[in-house]
């Protein structure tokens, strides 16, 4: 065998694996006679054109006739070897040389007589393999060949996916059907012998469970985190549905078990974490942290019996050796299970994954019982403080829930919620992130008072700041129900310093916006094209602007900031923007306020499509100018059907 794998080692070249083609085909018997010399002489000889197919175990022609009636079986075949210096008419021949003479293959040219002579050699070798490995009852026999298939494989110049694939089917076969061999084999060995073969493919079930037994016979050894982690990586990186083959997960989950049963834990799942990440800024593979989250998900489901209200573990198990399995006796302790919300604690430590991670905690994904487990949530909470303190909007928002009205993190950490133990400090963290950045509008207070007002004034009558705030807000944006609803926060406000203080700034602004909102003033006005935010609140502290019914802000410097000013003249009717930095923010907090206006000019404006479907509100619109905006048509269908006096529409240069 070895001259046979010396053989086929070369050098630069490579070809790709023949399974079938074209080639011209001479069959030379050997020489008993005279006769037989003078009809094997080149002249003499007579070619045939065949169609030849490489299978498992044979060569053989789809026009069976002439030289080739019969399949050539490769045990048959002795030698496989080029023509080169004889026969100098026919360079590019192949000889194969049989028991009985040899038969002779033509290719167009000296390349194509090469990748037919080393897909022979690999067909032929593959099949002598298998045979010795399915049939050897002697377990140093079997490594002595599974190490001469690997070497083989590294070594051959053919390229094809069938050159890796293969041996680890042939593998694969025999850690299913041939166990007694197995068990008196050195583990180790096997696996350090097939896993050069694992770097570019992903290992089969049967591998999958024997290296899933290993790890959970043998955790400490050194082939664990040496010869496992390159091939968890790749499964990771590639893998896109475990739900087709558990056994890819559960031998995931084995290894990071035995990575925890490590004396050093902590570290050993750390340095498994950032090997998976990359040493960039961000991880250049995109099905990693999926994965990962996946399966930590499904094993703390796995522990507390329940996903959805099902039981899961029966469609995620591995085989023991007698061919049972039970995923619960794999996690049945507590610390076993932390194994897994610890990686999600650790996954939250690289910015790149915080917003891809805080969508897949969503809706919350864990059994209420696993949110009742101090451990678990005491872990979580360390994620959900990494949400909230994150600038970014796609982060922070996760925490309020999929929509309206469904409880999320922040229902969960609320004061009397099922997750809360810090007497509500994650829940004024979140709050004081959401009302600092996108979250401080009307709509969002109208979907969080119904179910958190009592927490809220609860922490505010314990004098935190954030929820004192948050009273605030409530009055000034009038989201409460009713008077009597007023009067309690009111009275809540005035129990403490700190509230009657933010009261009484409440006062003094609501004073000035009465000021302003008074009768008198110009019915229309128009600034210069330089204009700032900062000049358009200056103009609004000026005197009373209570007869404005129209404001020209076309061609000014104004962002999204002033609509902080706009919305304190609720009752203007018309409203000008064009070709202006204003955009989706600012159009949501005008449509949340200035339910009067009955013509909008968006043309030329920074908004979106996203961001003008909030117009929907605006019932009252007459007119609106859309032009050199990202509509679509969509949206200007939605806008249509929902703005009952809209009676003009500019969507000219838009999608729509």
């Amino acid at each position: 065998m070895a001259q046979t794998t010396n053989r086929m080692s070369c050098g630069e070249l490579k070809y790709k694996l023949i399974h079938r083609g074209t080639i011209q085909v001479c069959r030379i018997n050997h020489a008993s006679n005279v006769v037989n010399k003078i009809m094997n002489m080149k002249f003499l000889r007579r070619w045939e054109t065949h169609e030849l197919v490489l299978g498992e175990s044979t060569v053989y022609s789809l026009t069976p006739t002439g030289f080739m009636e019969y399949p050539l079986p490769y045990c048959s075949i002795t030698d496989i070897h080029p023509l080169t210096r004889w026969e100098a008419g026919q360079s590019a021949c192949l000889r194969i040389v049989l028991h009985t003479g040899s038969l002779l293959l033509q290719g167009a040219n000296l390349y194509i007589r090469d990748q037919w002579l080393h897909s022979m050699q690999w067909k032929r070798a593959i099949h002598r393999f298998k045979k010795l490995l399915c049939n050897t009852t002697r377990p140093d026999v079997f490594m002595k060949e599974v190490k001469a298939m690997v070497e083989m494989t590294l070594t051959t110049c053919v390229q094809d996916q069938d050159v890796y694939q293969v041996p680890l089917e042939i593998v694969s076969d025999i850690l299913s059907q041939n166990r007694d061999v197995l068990n008196s084999v050195a583990q180790e060995s096997i696996i350090t012998a097939v896993a050069p073969l694992l770097e570019n493919n992903q290992p089969s079930p049967e591998i999958c469970a024997f290296f899933s037994k290993h790890c959970r016979n043998s955790p400490r050894s050194r082939v664990v985190l040496e010869m496992f982690t390159p091939v968890i990586h790749r499964i990771l990186k590639h893998n896109m549905d475990f739900g087709k083959n558990p056994r890819l997960q559960g031998f995931v989950r084995d290894f990071i078990l035995a990575l925890y049963s490590k004396n050093d834990k902590e570290q050993a799942l750390q340095s498994f974490i950032n090997i998976m990440h990359g040493p960039t800024s961000e991880c250049p593979h995109p099905r990693v942290l999926p994965n990962l989250v996946a399966i930590c998900l499904a094993s703390i489901a796995i522990y507390f019996q329940e996903y959805n209200g099902c039981r899961v573990h029966p469609e995620i198990t591995i085989e023991d050796s007698d061919g049972s399995s039970d995923d619960s006796a794999i996690l049945q302790d507590e610390e076993t299970m932390m194994c897994f919300v610890t990686i999600l604690t650790m996954t939250a430590g690289f910015v790149d994954w915080l917003p891809p991670l805080s969508g897949m905690l969503l809706p919350i994904p864990f059994p209420r019982a696993a949110l009742q487990n101090k451990r678990v949530t005491g872990a979580l909470s360390q994620i959900i403080s990494k949400f909230a303190a994150d600038d970014r909007c796609e982060v922070h928002t996760a925490v309020c829930g999929v929509r309206d009205g469904k409880a999320g993190w922040l229902d969960l950490f609320c004061p009397g919620g099922v997750a809360c133990d810090d007497v509500g400090q994650i829940f004024s963290q979140m709050l004081q992130k959401l009302i600092s950045c996108c979250c401080r509008r009307r709509r969002f207070l109208l979907s969080i008072t119904p179910r958190l007002f009592e927490p809220i004034q609860l922490l505010a009558l314990r004098r935190n700041h954030t929820c004192i705030e948050m009273l605030c807000l409530m009055l000034e944006l009038d989201i409460l129900p009713d008077e009597e609803a007023c009067m309690q926060v009111t009275q809540t406000l005035k129990s403490t310093s700190e509230g009657l203080e933010t009261y009484m700034q409440l006062c003094e602004k609501q004073t000035a916006l009465k000021q302003l909102q008074e009768k008198g003033g110009p019915n229309a006005l128009s600034l210069p094209s330089k204009s700032t935010d900062v000049d358009v609140a200056q103009l609004f502290s000026s005197g009373p602007l209570g007869n404005l019914e129209c404001l020209n802000l076309a061609f000014t410097h104004v962002t999204s900031g002033c609509a902080e000013t706009l919305i304190k003249l609720p009752n203007l009717k018309t409203l000008n923007l064009w070709s202006t930095q204003f955009g989706d923010s600012g159009l949501e907090l005008i449509t949340e306020h200035m339910h009067c206006l009955e013509s909008l000019n968006l043309c030329e404006t920074q908004v979106t499509d996203e961001g003008l479907r909030c117009l929907t509100d605006l019932k009252k619109l007459n007119h609106l100018n859309l032009n050199s905006t990202p509509l679509t048509t969509r949206t200007c269908k939605l806008l249509l059907g929902n703005l009952p006096d809209l009676k003009t529409i500019d969507t000219r240069y838009t999608d729509a």
